[in-house]
């Protein structure tokens, strides 16, 4: 997986844009098939690491495990994580063996010293996709402003961009940056907040977390969500993992009518029972406000704290506006795929691809992992059960010459 330097544009057969879960999962189905492909892989990510994101998001906002049971992962045995875990049992959260943070870390790694990919991951960030011309190859500009030739291309960075709700948008006021702040953007680690009152938008469970993050840095928390807060194991129906509710779904050729059931399925934010019990236990310590049915309409900075102005017309104070009101996916406006949905025109159903069935974008050989895939996937794209998922459809169309668009 080395990419040569120098003047002359460096090669592989795929490139894979992204070192996340979805992006390591590939990499394993891959190798898995056809060992021999090691040599015709590169991995692009600004970190030069896997998981590096990710690793970054669990510690600054301090959660403790995740909340898929222990056999999602990136390895192809979905008991894997389960023996690796034979001697530390207790890193196994009930009430479905959610394993915990550092558990999965180094469960992890292990699967990256396993395949030997410790060092395949190339830190430059790709800038932009040039579209092949007549099935030819495309050309990833680097941030160090050479470039690489691939094949094909994996686009497995997550897509989307914070959420921000109407309120703040029309806010045109200055304020100090740390004093409004999207999830993605805080690090509790570096933190200290005794005595402020902190509010923190939106009811899923990221901003539980920021929540019990806040207070035991003494912090006076508010909590503010549009809508009673829900209370789920998961963040999707378990029958949205297997044939029982993906049957139908795949059945359906409406693409609109796929897309309202994604948004049925997941319904927004919701919390586990095991945070809302820590949750309603600060309310009655009183160091937690859970104002839910509520929302912000609009909001003054006023030199030394926040005015915020609710839909009941009452007005509050505070020092801090967390805001954990999730991510917009749109296609249109994911900057790699701007030149090539120019070159390869796509159907899109609200902000989402129609791709194919090996979900590449049609016509040529750019395929996409994660939330964007959603319309062929399910509404677990986005989970690692979804990258699982989705190697399903793209490995054959990487490994097998009669899947191939283009000769192999």
């Amino acid at each position: 997986m080395e990419v040569t330097t120098g003047a002359v544009a460096s090669k592989s057969d795929i490139a894979i844009i992204g070192a996340g879960p979805h992006a390591l999962t590939l990499v394993t189905n891959l190798l898995q098939k056809r060992k021999n492909m090691r040599g015709s892989l590169a991995v692009f990510d600004p970190s030069g690491e896997w998981m590096s994101q990710w690793k970054h998001l669990f510690a600054a906002l301090e959660i403790p495990h995740l909340r898929s049971p222990a056999v999602h992962h990136p390895d192809l045995d979905p008991y894997a994580l389960r023996r690796f875990a034979e001697k530390r049992p207790h890193e196994l959260y009930p009430p479905y063996d959610l394993p915990g943070t550092q558990l999965f870390e180094d469960f992890c790694l292990q699967i990256i010293r396993n395949w030997q990919l410790l060092d395949c991951v190339i830190p430059e960030k790709v800038t932009r996709i040039e579209p092949p011309l007549r099935r030819g190859w495309f050309r990833l500009w680097l941030s160090n402003g050479r470039s690489h030739l691939a094949r094909r291309v994996v686009l497995a960075t997550g897509g989307g961009k914070p959420h921000l709700p109407d309120w703040v948008m029309q806010s045109h006021l200055k304020y100090p940056q740390e004093r409004l702040c999207h999830s993605y953007q805080i690090d509790l680690r570096r933190l200290q907040l005794n005595g402020e009152r902190v509010w923190i938008v939106g009811g899923g469970l990221t901003s539980g977390h920021l929540a019990l993050g806040a207070i035991a840095r003494g912090a006076k928390v508010t909590l503010i969500a549009r809508r009673h807060l829900q209370e789920k194991l998961f963040d999707v129906d378990p029958g949205w993992l297997g044939p029982k509710y993906l049957k139908g779904f795949w059945a359906e050729r409406d693409w609109a009518k796929r897309w309202q059931l994604i948004q049925t399925a997941r319904n927004g934010g919701s919390m586990t029972p095991a945070m809302l019990t820590q949750l309603r236990r600060l309310c009655r310590s009183g160091n937690l406000t859970l104002l839910e049915g509520y929302q912000i309409v609009a909001c003054e900075w006023q030199g030394t704290c926040w005015r915020v102005i609710c839909n009941t017309g009452v007005e509050y104070e505070c020092d801090r506006l967390w805001l954990s009101t999730g991510t917009h996916l749109d296609v249109t406006t994911e900057p790699l795929l701007a030149d090539i949905l120019d070159a390869y025109p796509v159907t899109i159903v609200n902000n989402l691809p129609v791709l194919d069935e090996h979900l590449r974008l049609p016509g040529c050989e750019l395929f996409i992992m994660g939330k964007l895939a959603a319309l062929q996937v399910g509404p677990v794209a986005g989970n690692l059960s979804g990258a699982r998922m989705a190697c399903e459809r793209i490995v054959p169309a990487l490994t097998k010459p009669s899947l191939a668009l283009s000769p192999l």
